[in-house]
């Protein structure tokens, strides 16, 4: 299988996107970019990794990317929270308001993703074999976890 050594690099490029993201501005364009050529090395990864029909692959790849969609407004979402941690934090305003505020949407953002896969499980399970299903979003969730861990890596804990 050739996950292991793909996911490994868009693991460290996703978590390189997350600390520039949350570390310093680019400009648009510059990130633009950047995510564009994620994305593709995300593809690559998928297609190498899933066995398809040519029948089922064209029912799987509108699906990808309408997936893309919503975990991309996720992901927005993320980086919000992040800079609103790292701006409280550096402020050294973070109180139990703040805290409670933060968690509950640390807590959201891991629900919306978990309806998320729920959704697009029951979408996949009609268009690919289970087995390719379960490897996509095993897939997905492996790139996330490297990315969420580098990412939660470099967070200070609360103070």
């Amino acid at each position: 299988m050739k996950f292991h050594r793909s996911a490994v690099a868009i693991g460290w490029s996703l978590a390189a996107l997350a600390a520039v993201s949350g570390a310093q501005e680019l400009r648009v364009s510059s990130m633009d970019v950047l995510r564009a050529q994620l994305d593709i090395d995300k593809r690559v990864v998928v297609d190498e990794n899933l066995v398809l029909t040519e029948s089922a692959a064209a029912a799987f790849w509108p699906i990808y990317d309408d997936y893309q969609r919503e975990l991309q407004a996720i992901d927005e979402r993320v980086v919000h929270l992040v800079n609103e941690y790292v701006e409280a934090y550096g402020n050294g305003s973070i109180t139990d308001a703040t805290a409670k505020r933060l968690l509950d949407e640390s807590l959201a953002l891991d629900e919306a993703e978990i309806a998320l896969r729920k959704r697009y499980s029951a979408r996949l399970a009609g268009v690919i074999p289970a087995i390719e299903a379960a490897r996509y979003l095993q897939i997905e969730r492996k790139i996330r976890a490297a990315v969420e861990f580098d990412l939660m890596d470099r967070i200070p804990l609360v103070e």
